[in-house]
């Protein structure tokens, strides 16, 4: 496959295999998410946002692979290193409670757990970060987070935001506020408390519409001040998205994110960032808070680091062995290294400054004509939003039916995630898919 010259083809979508594998997996499987009937080809052609299916119609992914993928498919780079994997079973050893490498620290020639680790707190260490704990997947970097939280600050209270979602672990659950379906008939715990979150990213405290900011400052000033009813020294941590995600790719504007960083110092509160979706380049920046005037204390990360992290400073940490530990966690050996090299790419192939610019790019030239309220984003973390939930729905298939993978979040809104090292004729070729897409809905 080339990638300078593929486009999408497509005969029919879901083919006859697709449907045939499609029903065979619902045989067994509980129900969960399924974005599309795309059902991959592994070992088929792949190359950057193109891939295969099984019936052989070339696609175009515009969802990273859900966010896990911010290489996109058979990055050269990613496989030359990954090629020398040399390991006989096991490979699931690569958790927090075993000692896994290749090589000395610096110097293997495939990185582990600890190499990994090592490159977080490089990512991070300007947040006064140095210290990690690896786990599977980005609930439990966000459950990790809660309990080091609760244990480092012994506060009771917890603060989320509207439209937050945070995981599916019972205790990630308890700070949802999208979907109710998530939450629904779940226990949860205790002492949750929300406030909105900006709906309006260019709002002022005189402007703005989601009720966060009120006439003797904000709600969560409010909450937490004289007369309020949450007393700050009890507070356990605050935990938001800097972007969030599947409450529907709501970027903050500068007055809520500067009041939110106000009443955090003011009150000397712990501060977790969930930046499952947002981190590691997909803003244009290696973390989304890096954006923004507030110094996270916590970030939870997984997704495109291919394995979950919980990302603080030694004191946060419980000190005491057995406060947290994992048997399996941080994935396996090649997920750790497939994690750590991903971070290299992103670094040395300056795919952040590539991410600002194909976004902008993408922002500039892409025209839904009317039926599109907005386009908005950061790097390439981008968002559509549509006048109607139907017409969102619309479009998406639309998209389908033309080899554009594409994925919906918040009520009528799309996310569109290209890999990190897209292209600028490939932004062109998938502004082009969805416009047509648009036209089709409409």
């Amino acid at each position: 496959m080339d990638r300078d010259s593929v486009e999408p083809q497509v005969e029919k979508l879901p083919g006859e295999r697709a449907r045939k594998q499609v029903a065979d997996h619902h045989e067994t499987a509980a129900p969960s998410t399924y974005v599309y009937e795309f059902v991959w080809d592994h070992t088929a052609p792949a190359a950057g946002p193109f891939c295969t299916d099984v019936d052989g119609n070339v696609l175009m992914d515009f969802t990273a692979h859900v966010g896990a993928a911010p290489l996109g498919y058979d990055n050269p780079t990613l496989r030359e290193r990954l090629d020398e994997f040399d390991l006989t079973d096991p490979t699931k050893i690569a958790g927090q409670d075993f000692y896994a490498a290749s090589g000395p620290p610096g110097d293997a020639p495939i990185p582990g757990p600890a190499d990994l680790m090592d490159r977080l707190v490089d990512v991070s260490d300007h947040y006064g970060m140095d210290t990690v704990f690896l786990s599977n997947s980005g609930a439990e970097a966000v459950e990790n987070a809660i309990k080091i939280s609760y244990d480092h600050t012994a506060g009771k209270y917890a603060i989320t935001f509207e439209g937050a979602f945070h995981g599916r672990t019972l205790g990630a659950l308890s700070l949802n506020r999208s979907k109710e379906v998530y939450r629904r008939r779940f226990p949860e715990i205790s002492a949750v408390h929300d406030v909105p979150f900006c709906t309006d990213r260019t709002c002022d405290p005189g402007s703005c519409g989601c009720g966060f900011f009120v006439e003797d400052g904000s709600r969560l000033r409010r909450m937490l001040g004289p007369g309020g009813y949450v007393n700050p020294e009890e507070v356990a941590y605050v935990i938001v998205e800097p972007v969030q995600g599947e409450g529907g790719y709501r970027f903050p504007s500068d007055a809520f994110v500067a009041e939110l960083a106000a009443v955090v110092d003011d009150h000397d509160l712990l501060l977790v960032a969930d930046e499952i979706q947002s981190g590691m380049g997909r803003t244009g920046t290696f973390w989304a808070s890096d954006h923004y005037p507030f110094d996270p204390d916590v970030i939870a990360a997984a997704k495109a680091l291919r394995v979950g992290a919980t990302i603080a400073s030694e004191d946060v940490f419980p000190d005491a062995e057995s406060r947290l530990s994992s048997t399996w966690g941080a994935g396996d050996l090649l997920a750790c290294a497939q994690g750590a090299i991903t971070i290299d790419v992103i670094r040395e192939q300056g795919l952040t400054g590539n991410a600002r610019e194909r976004g902008r790019q993408f922002r500039e030239t892409f025209d839904g004509g009317s039926a599109v309220t907005d386009v908005r984003g950061k790097g390439l973390m981008l968002a559509v939003e549509f006048d109607t939930k139907t017409r969102r729905d619309d479009v998406m298939d639309a998209a389908f039916a033309r080899g554009l993978l594409t994925l919906g979040c918040g009520r009528k809104t799309l996310r569109v995630l290209p890999p990190l090292d897209v292209t600028e004729r490939e932004i062109d070729l998938g502004a082009s898919l969805l416009g047509a897409a648009v036209d089709a809905a409409s």
